[in-house]
């Protein structure tokens, strides 16, 4: 297999695949973060189940072994799923081509670009003075290293995974003048700073300046697909349309609506 006379890029593309998506990859211990991370582990008969959120089933590791350990009754007959981690559908597709169609993946996100918030917070600037000010808080913003050009904030089902870098943007960019000029004098809010919980359940308590600045943020981002909500809910619902898709156009399809139903849920809570 590996002599030079097999080697080509081809066999290269074959052989990450199949690593990429057959093998296991042993989780750090939480004390050994600042590690590389294990190398990947094939396991045959382990590799032959399928994923799910809701899994009943996971691989545990041991310094003398592999076992792949129920998590829950198992009826006979019943399919035994692992699970490959808390991924979102756009991962799963990325790593593995396939999507969980809604609302089976309890691990879905949907991303919100940062500059979009941005972009969203310098069209509610009222004159240039605001927008000069607000660019100043952006600037404060990527100094703390909370924004960045290429970053995303990142919200699921039920909590907003990054929930400390949101927090803080709405906060900057949505305080006065003048608790912005304090929080330069104090360098930050030092061992002080009270949190506002941005939860999923609490968001409709947040500031109305904060739900009105993330509302604008969801609406901008739903702009950015090329269909609305309505028309992914009628082709799921048209099952003779939805089987004339192609594999990827059917799994491509779940990840867009999975994530629109979740940007569609803050739009609710900040109504």
């Amino acid at each position: 297999l590996f002599s030079p006379r097999f080697r080509s890029l081809e066999v290269y593309q074959q052989l990450v695949v199949l690593v990429m998506t057959y093998s296991f990859q042993e989780p750090l211990e939480e004390e050994e973060d600042e590690k590389e991370p294990n190398p990947p582990l094939m396991v045959p008969a382990a590799d032959i189940l399928n994923h799910v959120a809701n899994h009943n089933a996971n691989l545990e590791y041991s310094p003398n072994c592999l076992q792949m350990v129920a998590t829950q009754p198992i009826p006979k007959g019943h399919e035994i799923f692992n699970t490959y981690g808390q991924m979102a559908n756009w991962q799963l597709i990325h790593m593995y081509g396939f999507a969980e169609p809604y609302p089976d993946n309890t691990d879905d996100t949907a991303d919100i670009q940062m500059v979009t918030v941005r972009e969203a917070a310098l069209q509610g600037a009222k004159d240039e003075t605001e927008r000069l000010q607000l660019c100043e808080r952006w600037d404060y913003l990527c100094e703390l290293e909370m924004v960045g050009e290429e970053g995303a904030f990142v919200i699921g089902r039920e909590e907003v995974l990054t929930e400390e870098e949101l927090t803080t943007t709405l906060k900057v960019l949505c305080m006065s003048a003048e608790e912005f000029r304090v929080l330069k004098e104090q360098d930050g809010w030092g061992d002080k700073r009270e949190e506002d919980s941005l939860a999923i359940t609490n968001i409709p308590r947040l500031k109305e300046s904060w739900r009105q600045l993330l509302r604008d943020s969801v609406l901008l981002t739903l702009q950015a697909y090329a269909t609305d909500l309505k028309a992914e809910q009628d082709l799921l619902g048209n099952k003779d349309a939805y089987s004339k898709l192609s594999w990827r156009e059917q799994q491509a399809l779940q990840v867009r609506y999975g994530q629109k139903m979740i940007l569609h849920q803050l739009l609710e809570l900040t109504g």
